[in-house]
C-alpha cells in the first residue's frame, strides 16, 4: 500500500494509528488514539491554538473533528481487508466548554454494526473538569472495495 493510501484494515494499537495520520488533520488537531477496541476507541486531544476559537477555548468543528475522527478509526479497526469506511454524517452537541491550556478525552462507543454501516456514539470530556464538553452521532457506510 503506497503512502498516500495507508492500509488501515490492519489497525490494532493507538501507535500503529499515530504513525498511519502523519500529515493528516488529525496530527495537526494533535489527536492521539488511547484505546482501540472492536466496540470501543478513546483518544486525547490539546485545546490550543490550533483547536481554540479566538476567544480561547476549544472550536466546536474541532470537536465534530475528532468524534469523526475516532468513530471512523472504530470503523476502520472492524471491518474486513475488502472494506473501507467512509463518513456520512455526523451529528454533535456542544454542551460546555473547554478552555485554552485543557485537554479533551473523547470515547467512541458502538451502537450498530450493520453489514453496511456502523453508528457510533462519540462523548467528549474536558480533562480538567471531568465535565462533557461535547456529544455526537456518527454514522460510517461500509463499503465493498
Amino acid at each position: 500500500m503506497d503512502s498516500q493510501h495507508p492500509d488501515f484494515t490492519a489497525i490494532s494499537a493507538p501507535s500503529e494509528i499515530e504513525s498511519l495520520c502523519r500529515g493528516s488533520l488529525v496530527e495537526m488537531l494533535g489527536i492521539k488514539c488511547t484505546l482501540v477496541k472492536s466496540d470501543r476507541v478513546e483518544a486525547v486531544m490539546p485545546v490550543n491554538e490550533h483547536t481554540c476559537q479566538p476567544f480561547g477555548v476549544l472550536h466546536g468543528g474541532a470537536s465534530l473533528a475528532m468524534a469523526e475522527t475516532i468513530a471512523g478509526i472504530g470503523s476502520l479497526a472492524i471491518i474486513g481487508s475488502d472494506e473501507h469506511a467512509v463518513g456520512q454524517q455526523v451529528s454533535g452537541n456542544h454542551v460546555g466548554v473547554a478552555q485554552l491550556g485543557d485537554t479533551v478525552r473523547g470515547v467512541a462507543t458502538l451502537q450498530h454494526k450493520g453489514r453496511s454501516s456502523h453508528v457510533w456514539h462519540v462523548d467528549i470530556f474536558s480533562q480538567s473538569t471531568g465535565r462533557l464538553v461535547s456529544t455526537a452521532q456518527v454514522l460510517y457506510a461500509i463499503l465493498q472495495k
